[in-house]
């Protein structure tokens, strides 16, 4: 609802040029890695996310349907995992990068706990995103990129969730205890987007992983000491 309103207002209006973010869950569960451009509905939908990843993709053809008609100047980009300052870290909504800060954090002050449980069995890999890098992505894109088809923007590195629940482990509570819960789903195996178009048209990430932890999480500690 959301996009299809935007969209057709950017029309209506005569917006000069607009871009619209989708969600690297859009790609099948079993996709071939690392995900190239091409491979958007070559397959099955991660069954946890289909109805988030066919709205993404809804709004993908929208533009591209917009192009095609009308000959709208709308352009997508396609974002993996994103953290940073201002995330969601409620342990109920939250995606995994804020919870693990969370949950070390809430560890941490505790004291007396120092067993911190992870949901699955550590075993998928994940890529992350700093924000500031993706606005950066952003402006690029709006500068330098006008095709109709999608741009995939990422790190192009991807780790475990047991590597990255070390990374904040360390940084926020050294001496927490990682428990994994495999009750709970693991979701898609992996999702590494394939960076090439991104990286020849100039583009490339600068924050690491671990200095974006240690930026997000003095960011946290910020916001629980107001």
């Amino acid at each position: 609802m959301i996009h299809a309103t935007v969209v057709h207002a950017a029309h209506l209006y005569g917006i000069k040029k607009l871009l619209y973010l989708g969600s690297s869950c859009i790609y099948p569960t079993d996709c071939k890695q690392p995900m190239k451009e091409e491979d958007l509905l070559s397959g099955y939908l991660e069954p946890t996310n289909e109805p988030y990843a066919i709205a993404k993709i809804a709004g993908i053809k929208l533009c591209q349907a917009y192009r095609r008609q009308y000959g709208c100047n709308f352009i997508s980009a396609i974002p993996t995992n994103l953290y940073g300052p201002y995330d969601n870290f409620d342990l109920e909504s939250s995606h995994v990068l804020p919870a693990l800060i969370r949950k070390f954090h809430d560890a941490k002050i505790l004291g007396d706990h120092p067993k911190v449980t992870i949901w699955g069995s550590g075993k998928p890999r994940r890529e992350f995103l700093y924000v500031d890098d993706l606005a950066d992505a952003c402006i690029f894109l709006m500068r330098n990129y006008d095709q109709e088809d999608h741009i995939n923007v990422g790190t192009g590195e991807d780790l475990t969730i047991r590597e990255l629940a070390e990374s904040v482990r360390n940084i926020v509570y050294p001496e927490a205890v990682l428990e994994f819960d495999t009750s709970k789903p693991d979701g898609t195996p992996r999702k590494l987007l394939d960076l090439s178009r991104l990286h020849q048209s100039g583009w490339r990430h600068r924050v690491e992983l671990e200095q974006g932890i240690r930026w997000t999480y003095d960011w946290y500690l910020g916001l629980t000491q107001e």
